[in-house]
């Protein structure tokens, strides 16, 4: 089954209240490696992407996304606005005019949404960002797709190997953004953006698992 304009719906929706439960666990990630605002930030963001939707409901996949992608830049504050923004807006225009999605349009929803990322914060992977949950699931969605499980699986494995890279960047040293700052002490800590981008693949699968 397809993901639809219903199921992006929700899983913005479940994703905004995700990240309401989570605001104070992300911030306190970013205490330790920034400036203990990424939990807040993304609450923010995300409740005015929340108020918006219900006027989304006639809009096809890429207009919600890029409409999300312009909230996010206008109201999250630090790095996480313009990333995730980016993203969004870059997720948007893949899709524009889509009503369904399928497995070939996720691998490219999740790699146009990485190149945003990259282009606009100049990272890479491996530096302890958000790119450390994302490309890992990027790289799960393309075998995925080979093997044809199913778009439900594809994500499933997607937001399993995001949950990984997440969990690994406690052992990096990060080497961009403020975290890059504090050198070999920010071994030890995990990730925030890395940790609310793989949030936001598992939200997908739980939103899909729960409306199929």
């Amino acid at each position: 089954m397809p993901v639809t304009t219903e199921n992006v719906l929700q899983w913005l929706k479940q994703y905004a209240h995700v990240l309401h439960e989570n605001r104070d666990y992300l911030t306190q990630l970013d205490s330790a490696i920034g400036d203990a605002d990424h939990g807040i930030n993304m609450d923010r963001g995300f409740q005015a992407v929340n108020e918006k939707l219900a006027g989304m409901q006639q809009m096809d996949i890429g207009s919600i996304l890029k409409t999300v992608g312009t909230t996010l830049v206008s109201t999250v504050g630090g790095a996480s606005g313009p990333l995730y923004g980016t993203a969004f807006l870059r997720a948007g225009i893949a899709t524009t005019g889509k009503h369904e999605l399928y497995e070939a349009d996720m691998v490219n929803l999740l790699t146009v949404f990485i190149e945003g990322i990259k282009v606009r914060g100049k990272a890479q992977a491996g530096e302890k960002t958000m790119l450390d949950a994302l490309i890992p699931a990027l790289e799960a969605a393309r075998k995925a797709e080979e093997k044809k499980p199913g778009l439900g699986q594809l994500i499933h494995q997607s937001s399993a190997a995001a949950e990984v890279g997440a969990k690994e960047t406690t052992s990096m040293i990060a080497t961009k953004g403020r975290a890059s700052y504090l050198g070999e002490r920010s071994r030890g800590h995990q990730d925030p953006g890395a940790t609310s981008s793989w949030l936001l693949l598992k939200t997908l699968s739980t939103t899909l698992t729960e409306q199929q």
